[in-house]
């Protein structure tokens, strides 16, 4: 794998967030189907008008291990961009997850896979197939610009999208709040004075 792809793995998105002033984070109402579900890789992006998954499947066809689909669905509540069978598909292929601005349907089956997913939630309505959308172009995912190619890493508190023409210098900025999170727990944390002292700095910054 990208090498600075599994360094972004083990960094919170809180810290990536505040790395880049909170301005790439997706809409919050998407989420990992299981809360403790984790993912970061390249985008593979894939257009679709509400309710035909056409270009899904062209997307999982033309995927390669580790990459994170993450699907414009025009933010549609009603019917899914794919099930338990289709997102089983991508897993087989060594597709990393899924990122979708709009919901999937089989929740019970596609919990089971273990297969990253984040959405809007979930439905019963099946999609069609009439043809139409278009993948690896840029889109619009939960209101965030996401091109092909862009690092994307999601975890519990929701997900962020790293531009390729910075992800270095969000990296090196995400270790470094991270580092500063971390010495502020060990100090800080459970420490009645130095907490008064914190909060004090905070307010009167």
């Amino acid at each position: 794998m990208d090498p600075i792809i599994e360094k972004f793995k083990d960094i919170p998105t809180t810290c990536i967030s505040d790395a880049m002033e909170g301005l790439n984070n997706l809409h919050p109402a998407i989420k990992p189907l299981k809360k403790d579900d984790k993912l970061a890789g390249r985008a593979l992006t894939v257009k679709i008008p509400v309710g035909d998954n056409l270009a899904v499947l062209k997307a999982i066809r033309a995927s390669k291990p580790g990459d994170i689909i993450v699907i414009d669905a025009k933010g549609d509540l009603y019917r899914a961009i794919a099930g338990d069978f289709v997102i089983g598909m991508a897993q087989t292929l060594g597709v990393g997850g899924f990122v979708v601005d709009g919901v999937i349907r089989d929740i019970a089956g596609v919990k089971a896979l273990n297969l990253p997913v984040f959405a809007k939630g979930t439905t019963v309505a099946a999609s069609g197939k009439a043809g139409v959308g278009e993948i690896n172009i840029p889109i619009s995912c939960g209101g965030m610009t996401v091109h092909p190619g862009d690092i994307v890493v999601g975890d519990a508190d929701g997900v962020v999208v790293i531009p390729q023409m910075w992800e270095q210098e969000v990296l090196e900025r995400s270790l470094e709040k991270l580092k500063k999170d971390q010495i502020r727990e060990t100090t800080i944390s459970g420490n009645r004075d130095a907490i008064l002292k914190h909060l004090d700095e905070l307010i009167n910054k």
